[in-house]
């Protein structure tokens, strides 16, 4: 009843919008009980897909939490009836991934509280009597084995011994009790199988006060049928795992793994530093290099909150990374209060990789970033995706913590990333609404830009959706850097329409008026170059409703000068459509191009690239 139900609201709200495969409405709903997390896939041996979802009748960490899995024959449009892994009248269950083997045989690994703990100690004054009751997070390390491509479990479990590690023995009970959860893939590397593990120091502020990651091996998992004699060791060696850069905080965990052509591993994590981690080993996880903040391959860091971040090898040897592109962390506002940075995790944007050298062995080189997935509420988090290729199509699977979906991507968007880092690319010339190249007038008749919402055909003629854009895309040389300069100006007098100007702090500024709601945002300090050739694109993306700047071939991230490069829009703003005339500084612009549609950064690139 509540599937259909979800159905029924979601079918009424697509009623009132244009469809944006964007959104996550859009995609296909995974059934779950209610709590719906992790919606982890790989292909059987059969060409069906099989699914894992944490799930159970209430929010995160009740009672009554468990595994289930569910298989589609069809790319995710529809699913067989779930098929319980654990029960949910059992210890909590939790936080699975999959792992395939040579023969078929599919593994499920995940958190079992087998010993039933009611409550560990925790840290005061989080919690105000020293103990922590939700019990997902601890317990025993299990896995069950299916070879019936997911149809049924074995009807045993078999632990998995996890050797201490500091961060263990110095928990409340010296590791006798162990704290640790899981997310992401389990992957093979010579003949070996390895299964992500983020071990945990404690409960307290944050709920994890502290965490770091490894990996647990097994030589024969891959071969062995018996799987009370499959042989697991944990790495690294010694008894510390993969933690932050020397100077980051306590936090790094949710680590995600990726094994390049030359056999190296690649693992990227969050922290609560304001940017996602890195770092290679070359030993198949026996060590690992000094971990590093995420950067883009010109060198700047990656901006990312305390949320997961995934890293996929593609059949095509190329990668893909999923952040959200902003630098929330955790900053004490008050004495006794800390704000924690989990939040913001809509807009999902994704980067494309790609193999370079280095005197250390391969590594992998980031393109700029692309919006992949948003919703409409901006408080609504989407996260713990995973990527799925099937049949020359890419997938991505994502939850919000109550509703799990997947969304096929479109190939383009992912060839565009790639193709940044080849230097491919062309100047784009769909939706172009104005072109102007040389002998720039001083005013033009402004191009008709789409709205951004009109009223319904409906019942109740109620606000259609159509997540319209534009795009500014120009060449500009300024003498100045003194705020207020009109490069582009469409507005009537009572300020209707849009305008593009230069902004304290040597910025440019968008505004957006349609006459009754505005909207600014200006590019990061500095972007504003005097004397000197510079490339602007400037985009209104009316999906996410999200403005951003790209100034000298790069998409604006805040910089040290604020947490979001990119900023948020009216969605009651209903057009920039103001006067008919479009004025000009041609003494500044050099070359101007206006499209009506979202101008992708690879796009972008691709045009400051090309040059004047």
């Amino acid at each position: 009843m509540r599937f259909l139900l979800l159905v029924l609201t979601l079918t009424a709200s697509l009623q009132a919008q244009v469809v944006d495969p964007r959104h996550i409405v859009n995609g296909t709903v995974i059934p779950d009980e209610f709590y719906a997390d992790q919606p982890y896939v790989v292909k059987t041996n059969d060409g069906a897909w099989l699914c894992v979802i944490t799930t159970g009748p209430g929010q995160e960490g009740a009672g009554g939490q468990h595994i289930i899995s569910l298989r589609s024959t069809d790319q995710g449009k529809t699913w067989e009836k779930a098929v319980d892994v654990e029960p949910n009248n059992g210890p909590e269950a939790s936080y699975a991934v999959l792992l395939k083997a040579n023969s078929g045989r599919v593994y499920v690994f995940y958190n079992h509280n087998t010993d039933n703990l009611r409550q560990v100690i925790a840290d005061k004054p989080a919690y105000k009597d020293g103990f922590n009751r939700r019990v997902d997070s601890l317990g025993h390390f299990v896995f069950k084995y299916s070879d019936d491509h997911g149809r049924s479990w074995s009807a045993s479990r078999y632990e998995i011994p996890q050797r201490d590690f500091e961060i263990d023995r110095k928990n409340p009970y010296q590791g006798k009790i162990k704290f640790f959860w899981t997310v992401g893939k389990a992957f093979t590397y010579k003949d070996a199988g390895y299964v992500p593990l983020h071990k945990v120091g404690g409960f307290g502020e944050g709920f994890f006060t502290s965490s770091e990651g490894v990996l647990l091996r097994s030589a024969n998992i891959l071969t062995e049928r018996d799987p009370a004699r499959i042989r697991w060791e944990t790495l690294p060696d010694g008894d510390i795992g993969i933690r932050t850069p020397a100077g980051g905080g306590p936090i790094a965990e949710e680590q995600s793994f990726a094994v390049l052509s030359d056999g190296s591993i690649f693992c990227v994590f969050r922290t609560i530093d304001g940017y996602s981690a890195y770092t290679y080993s070359r030993d198949g996880g026996r060590s690992w290099e000094p971990s590093q903040y995420m950067r883009y391959a010109d060198g700047r860091l990656m901006k990312h909150p305390r949320a997961a971040n995934f890293a996929w090898r593609c059949e095509n040897g190329k990668f893909l990374y999923w952040f959200h592109n902003h630098g929330g962390r955790f900053i004490r506002e008050h004495p006794n209060r800390r704000t924690i940075a989990y939040e913001d995790r809509n807009p999902v944007w994704l980067v494309g990789g790609v193999e370079a050298d280095s005197p250390q062995g391969k590594i992998i080189r980031w393109s700029q970033p692309e919006i992949v997935l948003y919703d409409d509420d901006p408080i609504i988090r989407m996260s713990y995706p995973d990527l799925v290729e099937d049949a020359g199509q890419y997938f991505l699977t994502e939850t919000q913590k109550d509703v799990a979906r997947v969304h096929p991507i479109d190939r383009s968007l992912l060839e565009g990333l790639w193709n940044q880092l080849e230097g491919k690319g062309a100047v784009a010339s769909e939706g172009l609404r104005l072109n102007l190249n040389a002998n720039i007038p001083a005013s033009v008749p402004a191009p008709s830009l789409p709205l951004f919402y009109r009223r319904s055909q409906r019942a109740d003629h109620g606000k259609e959706d159509l997540r319209s854009a534009f795009s500014l895309d120009l060449w500009v040389r300024l003498a100045s850097a003194a705020p207020g300069q009109i490069l582009l100006d469409n507005r009537t007098p009572d300020g209707k329409g849009f305008a593009l100007l230069t902004a304290p702090g040597a910025a440019f500024e968008l505004i957006l008026n349609d006459g009754r709601t505005e909207s600014r945002w200006t590019s990061d300090p500095g972007t504003l170059q005097t004397g000197q050739l510079s490339h602007i694109a400037v985009v209104v993306d009316g999906g996410p409703k999200v403005i951003s700047f790209i100034t000298g071939g790069l998409l604006n991230d805040g910089g040290e000068a604020r947490q979001f490069g990119w900023g948020r829009f009216s969605p009651h703003l209903r057009s920039v459509n103001g006067s008919s005339t479009l004025t000009i500084d041609n003494r500044s612009v050099l070359k101007l191009r206006i499209y009506d549609r979202v101008l992708r950064t690879s796009e972008a690139i691709a045009a400051f690239r090309a040059g004047l």
